[in-house]
């Protein structure tokens, strides 16, 4: 990644906290963020640098409750890259395979750097800053400002969150004034196409139904909780006014789980209310950051989907079909039996649920022991 010179650096003071959706229009300003990222996709999409020029995608919501937002993108179910072969949730990464130290340098957007407050009066930062985070184009976009965040690109991370990778993601989030900027991780056998440790950033001008869904409190210590609605999830919730770090630990013990014992997984983080709201006003507010993590049947060497492939944004509600058949002809029930497919069962899931409870029960216990 060597010719890198666009930085952004930033502080907890940069992030937007009061967003809102209203009738189903986004409230919001651009950011400093925003900003950085729309300008830069535009001069790079200008510039040629996709597979392809994406343009204004035709889009319909499905009828029915989930509200599944449609979109015909045929050019990436054809440009996209071949993904890699992949045979276990913990694979090593392989230097001699495609990552993103070999992307062109023209494709990186700017690298990602927090600087720490060090003064509350004076707001000033100082002049070393934590680890970095390329962000770069997808060059097989699905949507607007569809990027790579990419942690400790040189570090050669394989594809399994961490910590700073949760966070980097969370913090993005507050970053952007927008609550159609969306967040999301492909686990390997979970349609990951590269095994270098990668989120996806993009834009999306819909309302998605899980931003308000209901929810389950299932450990309030940690605000962990289990989406009622369809695709059953674990998620949690956070106001960003805590330390993020803690909550990318917590979210990690949760996938450090799943990585030990070879489950695949799709994470998803969107603005969203707050899970315990039933205000109908107050149920606008995208104040908040919900982080969704489903657990789901593996995929190694499995055939693809013909209509879309089930990950991270499908599972969310959003739907890039690569087909004009299956974009006309799917109905909500057609989505629903292709998705369950990758399921686990309700037997499995709850299994899944009191492992992973018991598992942050524990690290509650040592931390107080320790305190």
């Amino acid at each position: 990644m060597e010719g890198l010179k666009h930085i952004f650096t930033y502080t907890s003071k940069d992030f937007v906290y009061e967003v809102c959706r209203l009738e189903g229009k986004e409230t919001w300003g651009a950011s400093r963020f925003d900003v950085a990222l729309r300008c830069g996709w535009v001069e790079k999409m200008n510039r040629g640098l996709f597979r392809y020029h994406l343009g204004d995608l035709e889009t319909r919501v499905l009828p029915g409750e989930c509200g599944y937002v449609a979109q015909l993108n045929i050019q990436r179910g054809i440009e996209r890259r071949k993904p890699q072969v992949i045979l276990s949730v913990q694979q090593q990464f392989d230097p001699k395979l495609f990552n993103f130290n070999k992307i062109n340098s023209a494709e990186i957007l700017f690298e990602m750097h927090k600087a720490e407050v060090i003064s509350a009066e004076e707001g000033r930062a100082p002049n070393g800053s934590c680890a970095s985070c390329a962000v770069i184009i997808n060059a097989s976009p699905l949507e607007f400002g569809h990027c790579l965040l990419v942690p400790e690109p040189s570090r050669c991370h394989p594809q399994i969150l961490t910590p700073l990778a949760l966070q980097i993601g969370v913090e993005s989030l507050f970053l952007s004034a927008d609550p159609g900027y969306r967040v999301g991780f492909n686990s390997l056998g979970a349609f990951a196409s590269v095994n270098h440790l990668h989120l996806h950033g993009y834009y999306l001008n819909h309302a998605l139904r899980i931003e308000c869904a209901r929810a389950e409190l299932i450990f309030p210590s940690k605000s962990l909780y289990r989406l009622v609605d369809f695709p059953k999830a674990f998620m949690f919730y956070t106001d960003g006014h805590e330390d993020a770090r803690a909550t990318a630990a917590t979210v990690c013990r949760l996938t450090d789980l799943l990585v030990e014992r070879n489950i695949a997984h799709n994470v998803f983080m969107t603005r969203g209310c707050h899970p315990d709201s039933e205000d109908e006003a107050v149920s606008s507010l995208r104040h908040g950051v919900r982080i969704f993590i489903w657990p789901r049947v593996s995929c190694f060497g499995t055939k693809e989907e013909s209509a879309f492939n089930v990950a991270l944004c499908e599972l969310a509600g959003h739907l890039p079909f690569k087909n004009r058949e299956d974009y006309e002809g799917l109905d909500e029930d057609g989505v629903k039996a292709i998705v369950q497919r990758y399921l686990l069962s309700d037997e499995e899931f709850a299994d899944l649920e009191k492992q992973i409870v018991e598992k942050l029960q524990t690290a509650l216990d040592q931390t107080a022991e320790y305190l």
